[in-house]
């Protein structure tokens, strides 16, 4: 999986993912979190558009994320997620936690 992490206004932090999340790769998403979160930058966006498939290990990293975010005062919140992504939200009810933005510059508002 490629990632990138960088900064957006108002110090909002993003991680953009390619590929797959896996129980391979989620071990490296919670470490992008957890940086940007001991950076200073407890708002996190995750945009999931180049994600192909998720499976239960990426979405613990997620929600390990959110904790460690809200635990920060901060937020997480994910954005572009394909059908099989939300599908996966969908089953667990981690939709109603993890709201899906549309896009990146939608999640990064209104915080």
């Amino acid at each position: 999986m490629d990632m990138d992490t960088r900064e957006l206004a108002d110090g909002v932090g993003l991680v953009t993912l390619a590929g797959r999340l896996n129980m391979v790769s989620a071990p490296a998403l919670k470490a992008a979190i957890d940086e940007l979160i001991g950076a200073g930058r407890p708002r996190v966006v995750v945009d999931l558009s180049g994600v192909s498939f998720m499976d239960s290990s990426g979405l613990g990293a997620l929600v390990a994320g959110l904790k460690r975010a809200r635990q920060a005062q901060g937020d997480l919140r994910i954005a572009g997620a394909n059908e099989q992504v939300l599908t996966v939200l969908r089953l667990t009810n981690l939709d109603r936690v993890l709201r899906p933005r549309d896009s990146v510059e939608e999640a990064g508002r209104d915080w």
